[in-house]
Formats: C-alpha cells, structure tokens, sequence
C-alpha cells in the first residue's frame, strides 16, 4: 500500500480526541474517501498524513517513509487542496495554478499546458486572468482543485472540493478526480457528500468522533443493510411526526426525514401507509429504494448532520 496509517491517535490538551486508534491504507491509484459529520476527525487526519500536526501516537508513512518522523518527505509526496479556501486574491487563476505547478517542480512549460488544459476541462476560461478577490467562493474552489491537480503528488488530498461549486462543474470535477487516479495518483477524498462519494470512490472508512466506524467498498458495506428496502418521508414544514408502523425497522428522524427500513413482505403496506400520509397532508413526497451508502452512515454515525442536531431514533 503507498499510504499506511496505523493506530493514530490525536490528543488534544490531555483528554480531547480528534482522533481515537485510526488504521487504515490506500493503494497507488485509488481513490479512497474520508467520509463524515464536520468534526469527526477527517482534517485532523488529513494535516497529520501532510506533517502540519504530529500525532499522540501511531504511525503514517508514505511509500514505506515514515512522514511522522521526515515530514519533509509527506509535502513533497502529497499535494493538498485544504478546506480553507486558498489564499489567492492577489494573483489570476492562471497564475495561482502556474505558481503552485512552479513550486512543485514542474518546468515552466509543461506547467502552463496542464494548467490550461485543467481550465478548459473544467470550463474556467473566463475566470482564467481574473483576480482571486473577485471571483465566487465556487470558482476559487476550482482554482484550488486545479493548485492541487496541476503538479499532481503521488497522493493527492482534496478536502471537501465540491463546497460551493455548481453541479455542473461538480461532475466535470470528478471526472478530473477519476483522471489522476488512472495517472497513478492515490487521491484521498474527505467529504460528507454521502451521493457523490458513492459515486467516485474506490473504498472509504466512515469516521465519527475519531473513530473508524466502517471500511470497504461503497457495496460491501451496502451488503450489511441486507434485502431490505429503504422508505424515506419528508414530512411537511409543520406537519407532527406520525406515528410509525411497526413493519417500519430501524427508523431514524432527521429533522424533517423519516428514513427506516421495510421487509420485502411489509413494501404493500408500506405503501399504502405512505400515500395515505401523503393524501392526509402529512408528507410531501416518499420514495422506496434498495439501501444506499446514506443508511450504512446514517446507522454508524451518531451525528449524521455534523451540526449538533443529532438524529434520533424513533
């Protein structure tokens, strides 16, 4: 594996666990995701894999490199797309890729054709000599994305870099995603964008409160949910909460959703149950489906909306 992590912890004035025994590896070419509530623990990870905070405890190495010990090393193998948006209100978006291509290595050249060729595949041209200070939180995400992609390190870490980005693009984006990977980057994705991770990743562990709470491919961990067949209600703005059938297993209200589980026996009922609901003015919509990545993070994660309301059991 080109990326081994192997039970990090991080500690913070004595007892506060941003991360709690973490071991997991990427291979060269994959993407694997860090999914996951906002404070879960996934940046903390991400800054300790670049050498920007040192664990309690644990061990992190690159190519079998320990970068606990020559963080040097982690910066020169890892490009990094942070959460934060880059600093770049000085320069044109030409200019902050060329530069960070620059600094990486690359020649000056070579540079500037990745750079415009990442603009054009992702439809930039018009932002392409405007300054950072002008331009929307969206397009500096983008810019940011091209910094990290340019000069691509054998790992490539991109912390959250669909945020405030049009859908459009967002695909384009993952598409440029699944490009550096068949280049032979390993790119390391931390999200808490549950649809679009299922969509581009290779393997992901789901991580709460520090803690791996789940590993494996997007399907193997579907496979724990079994044969049963997801129901989702969005109740209405005002509408009280129903009572819930008993058929309805494992159901989970966040905020205004209703999500739990139906035997293939119960979908009749279950059907019924929703369009009455829906004729009574107490739902707007219900749809009924296979289980998706969102009900394996839904049951492991204690805090599915990573904002301090927390989802309840029913």
């Amino acid at each position: 594996m080109l990326l081994e992590i192997q039970n990090v912890s991080k500690i913070y004035k004595g007892k506060v666990k941003a991360n709690d025994d973490i071991s997991l590896s990427a291979a060269e070419g994959e993407v694997f995701g860090l999914l996951g509530p906002n404070g879960a623990g996934k940046t903390t990870l991400v800054n300790q894999i670049v050498g920007l905070t040192v664990p309690t405890s644990g061990g992190i190495s690159i190519s079998g490199i320990n970068v606990v010990a020559n963080p040097g090393y982690a910066r020169q193998a890892c490009s990094f797309q942070a959460q934060t948006q880059a600093p770049i209100s000085g320069l044109s978006s030409i200019q902050a890729i060329e530069l960070v291509g620059q600094i990486r290595g690359g020649k000056k050249a070579d540079v500037h054709k990745r750079a415009m060729e990442l603009i054009e595949k992702l439809e930039m041209g018009e932002w392409q000599k405007t300054l950072g200070l002008t331009i929307s939180g969206g397009v500096r995400r983008l810019v940011a994305f091209c910094m990290a992609a340019v000069v691509p390190g054998r790992i490539v870490i991109l912390d959250e870099p669909t945020n405030d980005v049009d859908p459009l693009r967002r695909r384009m984006l993952w598409q440029e995603v699944q490009a550096l990977s068949k280049q032979g980057s390993t790119v390391l994705l931390v999200t808490h964008n549950i649809l679009e991770a299922e969509r581009v990743v290779d393997r992901l562990a789901i991580i709460d409160q520090g803690k791996v709470k789940g590993m494996g491919t997007p399907a193997s961990l579907k496979e724990s949910e079994g044969d049963n067949m997801r129901l989702e209600l969005m109740l209405e703005p005002k509408a009280a909460e129903p009572s819930l059938p008993e058929y309805l297993k494992k159901p989970i209200i966040i905020n205004r959703r209703i999500l739990g589980e139906v035997k293939p026996a119960d979908i009749s009922n279950a059907m019924a149950w929703a369009r009455g609901l829906k004729e009574g003015g107490t739902i707007e919509e219900f749809s009924l489906s296979p289980a998706t990545l969102e009900d394996v993070y839904v049951r492991l994660v204690k805090n599915p909306n990573g904002n301090g309301n927390h989802g309840k059991e029913a």
